[in-house]
């Protein structure tokens, strides 16, 4: 109906007020914008994103003997001195790290956990409590003897 109104050269404006909708909802439906909610879409990459070619001759760059015990900014440095650009030093980085060969390198220090203090009890009065956050142990006194 709303339809027939429209091609009848009736406003928008009237043609809503004459069949009872609100206006939102003609915009809304002649233009729907699709799925807003779901997974998202999976990301094209940039034109200039380097092939895997590329990507596997920096890491091979990167492995070679010759670089073995250097850090990615002296590889970076030391080929473009010999004329040779692979791609920027980030790069670099985020294929040494795709590769698992980019960490931490430091000696971090590893704490154990932290183990809860357990208090058992086999008898009445052998743990007592003052609020919250203290407790108080009592000896076994049989056990002291």
């Amino acid at each position: 109906m709303f339809g027939e109104l429209r091609d009848a050269d009736i406003s928008v404006q009237r043609a809503c007020a004459l069949t009872g909708t609100s206006r939102a909802t003609y915009y809304r439906r002649a233009k729907p914008v699709g799925p807003r909610h779901g997974p998202w879409l999976p990301r094209t990459p940039p034109p200039q994103a380097l092939s895997t070619a590329e990507r596997d001759r920096v890491l091979a760059v990167l492995n070679s003997p010759v670089y073995a015990d250097l850090a990615i900014p002296q590889v970076w440095a030391r080929e473009l001195d010999a004329g040779r650009y692979h791609c920027s030093m980030s790069t670099m980085y985020r294929i040494a790290r795709a590769a698992g060969q980019s960490r931490e390198r430091r000696r971090l220090a590893t704490h154990p956990p932290r183990v809860r203090p357990e208090l058992v009890a086999t008898g009445p009065g052998q743990v007592w409590s003052q609020g919250p956050g203290k407790v108080v142990m009592v000896p076994d006194l049989d056990r002291l003897e």
